[in-house]
């Protein structure tokens, strides 16, 4: 019997470091796992959704909870996702999004889907140094890694505001290494 392959929601948010999540789901296709994308509404500001579903070859859910369901499921979608995910990598990921995550707050589809999900969540933060600095940042960060939340940590690099600083998004390569890893690791 054939091996299943592994399942990753890949949450996208809104950094300039979203480009990197191109080549991030063809590597993790290399590696044989099925990429699903979950992309805020601010990261379709800056790249359509069309882009990652013609890469991952899978549709691309989007934005809102209550959007109008699929036609063809009457899945309840953050609960489907969640359940069906054998990892959620978050990458890049603002510190908004790692606020809302410590803070509980669930008001988006890929907030909804890790609350909703008792699989593991790795994420890989990307924003300006200060941003990543920052007291409450860092004390969200920390709650999480509390909770079980695994992080990759930023590297240091040019960063968009064109300061050199800790921040920029891990390498790809990092960061599937790092997915394979808590793949194997087990729940």
């Amino acid at each position: 019997m054939a091996k299943a392959e592994k399942n990753i929601i890949l949450g996208v948010t809104a950094s300039v470091a979203i480009y990197k999540s191109c080549e991030l789901i063809r590597r993790l296709k290399e590696c044989g796992f099925a990429v699903t994308v979950v992309l805020t509404k601010e990261a379709e500001e800056l790249i359509s959704p069309v882009l990652f579903q013609s890469l991952s070859g899978r549709r691309v859910y989007r934005a809102g909870i209550f959007d109008e369901p699929d036609r063809q499921s009457q899945e309840i979608e953050h609960i489907s996702l969640a359940q069906k995910a054998d990892l959620i990598l978050i990458a890049p990921a603002t510190a908004n999004i790692i606020a809302k995550l410590a803070g509980g707050i669930c008001d988006d589809l890929l907030t909804c889907t890790v609350c909703a999900s008792s699989t593991k969540v790795l994420i890989a933060p990307a924003m300006n140094e200060n941003m990543y600095n920052n007291k409450i940042t860092q004390s969200n960060i920390r709650k999480l890694k509390a909770c079980g939340y695994k992080f990759i940590a930023p590297a240091k690099g040019l960063l968009a505001c064109g300061k050199l600083g800790v921040g920029c998004l891990a390498e790809v390569e990092t960061i599937v290494k790092e997915a394979k890893k808590n793949l194997k690791d087990g729940y």
